[in-house]
């Protein structure tokens, strides 16, 4: 067999490169190793009930005439119509430093700077300034690392506000220890303070249906549990790649978006050792009937959290660090229709390693798993209010549990501490996308599939 292009992962990044390729070139290949779509951005069902693994809160929302928003401009590099969506955006969310300080922020920016002129008026000047530097700053230029952490304290005088802004930025895009590099935090400023969050209606499973659909009907080719065993390369040129069950595929170009080590592995070459951990994460749900809703805030949707000032973002020493996190309530967006049940979900930092030893038996993996549900469950409480009795179904997913089902090394969801901006992994015809290419959140995972596509692949058709 072959084709003209294949796309290793059927994640959201996968899925926008295929279906930019699928516009222009016909015999497009999505391998995808998985029996389901969407990476780290999928589904399961327990108790006949669908459950979403990601897809919390998208970050860049975008109004329809804004041409420039990376959300329209992604719609149009897919030749999809915004009216093919019901794009249902967040009510507010919140960063909450315990006892200390709290700042609302929505998809209308004017209301974080007004709480910041309210909370943190000294800083206020700073803060005017830093978003002066970010609207000329082009994040996409390939350079060295620069530490927002410190960058930020340089401007603002204030640190508790320093950490409170990386609070955020960092759990939704970090994949650096107590930092971000310079581009990273710009993205994700504009992503998440400036954009906003939203969320397409329906279900996950309704959103990849929506994609996968849509690249069948312009020719592409998906094709689920076609785990790529081996790249097959003769010096810097790739000719296909060989699936692990021995089947054989030729091409003349190939797309990886299943992260640099990940990709390396499969060529038969090894990265050097990374500086710094990959960072896990560990996150649970609690469903509720839909008569427990007013107990629970209903102009929340996500709750970023610490309870100290010295906000810590590491690999933490035990199985899970409680001090920080992230509390989702996805039935508060705008329009969601909350049929019999809704859910709470919380979100920690958490050690691939201790799981990995606690894994070795199942019977303490699972105890463990509850003793940290429980505990988690106490945290959010001390921000929501007490639902616990409640609680009708629960799970918590582990990196161990990220690791199995994305093959995601250390279960690592923003992947390498190094990102390649670029795409280019020294090979004529073989180039990276998605999370370690370095663009963050739903949408830039999928702008990251098709500027690669744009850059590399494209201009040899």
């Amino acid at each position: 067999m072959k084709a003209s292009c294949i796309v290793i992962g059927g994640g959201l990044s996968g899925l926008a490169a295929a279906i930019r390729l699928a516009r222009f070139i016909p015999d497009v290949l999505l391998l995808e190793q998985h029996t389901r779509l969407g990476g780290l951005n999928s589904y399961y069902y327990r108790n006949k009930t669908l459950f979403e693994t990601g897809l919390h809160a998208i970050t860049n929302y975008a109004e329809k005439g804004d041409k420039r928003a990376p959300l329209n401009r992604l719609l149009r590099q897919l030749k999809l119509g915004r009216s093919t969506f019901d794009f249902q955006q967040q009510k507010s969310s919140e960063i909450i430093f315990k006892d200390l300080a709290a700042l609302r922020f929505s998809n209308d920016f004017e209301l974080l700077r007004s709480e910041i002129a309210d909370t943190f008026p000294d800083s206020l000047a700073g803060f005017d300034k830093l978003c002066s530097f970010l609207d000329t700053f082009d994040p996409f230029q390939p350079g060295p690392f620069r530490s927002a952490k410190s960058f930020l304290g340089e401007r603002i005088r204030d640190q508790l506000l320093v950490d409170m802004l990386l609070c955020p930025l960092m759990f939704y895009g970090s994949s650096v220890e107590n930092d971000m590099d310079l581009s990273q935090f710009a993205i994700m400023f504009q992503a998440i303070f400036r954009e906003g969050f939203f969320r397409p209606g329906g279900t996950i499973k309704d959103f990849l249906h929506t994609l996968s659909d849509h690249l069948t009907a312009l020719g592409g080719t998906i094709r689920k549990g076609a785990k790529v065993g081996r790249i097959i390369h003769r010096g810097k040129t790739v000719s296909g790649v060989e699936l692990t069950s021995g089947e054989v595929i030729e091409c003349d170009h190939i797309l990886s978006t299943i992260g640099s080590f990940e990709t390396q592995e499969i060529i038969g070459q090894h990265e050097p050792e990374e500086k710094g951990h990959r960072l896990g994460f560990i996150e649970s749900i609690f469903q509720l009937p839909a008569t427990c809703l007013d107990q629970l805030p209903r102009d929340r949707t996500v709750i970023f959290f610490s309870d100290s000032a010295d906000f810590c973002y590491q690999q933490p020493e035990q199985h899970v660090d409680f001090t920080s996190g992230v509390i989702c309530m996805p039935y508060n967006f705008q329009n969601v229709e909350i049929g019999k049940h809704f859910e709470v979900r919380s979100t920690h930092l958490a050690s691939w390693q201790k799981w990995l030893q606690t894994r070795q038996d199942m019977s303490r993996y699972e105890e463990q798993k509850r003793a940290v549900r429980a505990h988690s469950l106490a945290v959010i409480e001390q921000y929501v209010g007490s639902f616990g009795e409640h609680v009708i179904f629960e799970d918590t997913f582990t990196p161990i549990t990220i690791e199995r089902y994305t093959s995601k090394k250390h279960g690592a969801i923003y992947g390498s501490p190094a990102k390649i901006k670029d795409g280019d992994i020294g090979f004529t015809n073989l180039f990276l996308a998605g999370t370690d290419q370095g663009f963050l959140g739903i949408v830039g995972s999928m702008l990251s599939g098709v500027s690669i596509v744009n850059q590399h692949i494209l201009p040899n058709y």
